[in-house]
């Protein structure tokens, strides 16, 4: 997965999960055998470094023949990427072996595939929920891009023919305003406890983003964090939002003001990002002056966010038309 400019993309190997009840087998870094924790890493840190050098050519030929046909997401990823990385040296940090050779397909096509990973000396587990997957030995590994502003590059590999091939790409910064996700899951608990529970969803929404490796992934560790984040909802928005159950606000001039989603971006300073729902965007000082009434509706009902974040963008979604975004420092939400 991939941020940029508060806009967030994926590339995957399919789309949706639902844990499956499959006898699927895991093998942890410490698990493996030496040759096969080297051989997994090589090939981790040769997508990486190819990344870091913009080699499209290199990770197409480095990719499961299902993607090169269509590869243009692939290769935005790595173009929009490459510069972030570029300069640094790439440090595997994480690698599990994932046996699903014994996966059947059905008249339906490729099954959900499960994978249980206890982590040695602890009670911990890392799990992995694929939604049809096709049958064959797969690998999670993560790369660790450090630097001033560090990234973490993950992929899904598969086995073909001895090789092991790129089948699913999952880069994303590990910072947001320069600190990690631990940082934001600390500061989301104590505004837990000062009770500025929109404050607290955000960063929580925030700490979970910057922490989970790619989507399908999970862990003892990210269940936790996800039971707080659920406890830590507003009221309004328990029940999630979206385009058909938004969260509406009162505007200073009594319009109403679908959001339908809400969020954090990295942009100018730590932001809070909503989209409204619009049936037109109208000409430009129209759109200007509906999105700042609508930033100035966010933060009067809930002011708390005033103090905990740089500013607002507002994204406007009209059918039909690119989103109308605008960003306002808080200073001039008055």
């Amino acid at each position: 997965m991939i941020r940029v400019g508060g806009l967030i993309c994926a590339v995957v190997l399919t789309a949706g999960f639902t844990p499956a009840l499959t006898a699927e087998t895991c093998t942890t870094q410490s698990q493996m055998t030496p040759a096969d924790r080297d051989t997994l890493a090589a090939a981790a840190s040769s997508l990486a470094s190819k990344i870091q050098a913009d080699d499209e050519a290199g990770i197409k030929a480095s990719t499961i023949a299902e993607f090169q046909g269509n590869f243009t997401g692939i290769a935005q990823a790595i173009a929009a990427t490459s510069a972030k990385v570029k300069t640094e040296k790439p440090q595997v940090d994480g690698l599990y072996l994932l046996d699903a050779s014994m996966l059947k397909a059905g008249p339906g096509g490729n099954p959900d595939a499960s994978f249980s990973c206890p982590l040695a000396h602890s009670a911990s587990e890392v799990d992995f929920s694929i939604p049809q997957l096709p049958p064959g030995k797969y690998a999670f590994a993560t790369v660790w891009m450090a630097g001033a502003s560090p990234w973490q590059l993950s992929f899904l590999m598969r086995q073909d023919a001895g090789k092991w091939l790129l089948a699913g790409l999952y880069p994303k910064p590990a910072t947001a305003n320069g600190h990690d996700g631990l940082w934001y899951w600390k500061t989301g608990r104590n505004y837990v406890a000062q009770k500025q529970t929109w404050a607290a969803w955000l960063y929580l929404q925030e700490a979970q983003q910057l922490i989970q490796p790619a989507g399908f992934m999970s862990s003892t560790h990210l269940e936790k964090l996800q039971t707080e984040l659920s406890t830590a909802a507003p009221p309004a928005v328990a029940n999630g939002i979206s385009a058909d159950a938004p969260l509406v606000i009162q505007g200073p001039a009594g319009q109403e003001f679908h959001i339908t989603s809400l969020n954090v971006v990295d942009a100018l300073g730590l932001d809070v990002a909503a989209h409204i729902k619009v049936d037109a965007l109208g000409d430009a000082a129209a759109a200007r002056k509906r999105n700042i009434d609508a930033a100035v509706a966010l933060v009067t009902a809930h002011p708390e966010l005033r103090n905990s974040f740089h500013g607002v963008w507002v994204f406007s979604d009209a059918p039909g038309n690119a989103p109308y975004a605008t960003e306002f420092a808080m200073a001039d939400l008055k």
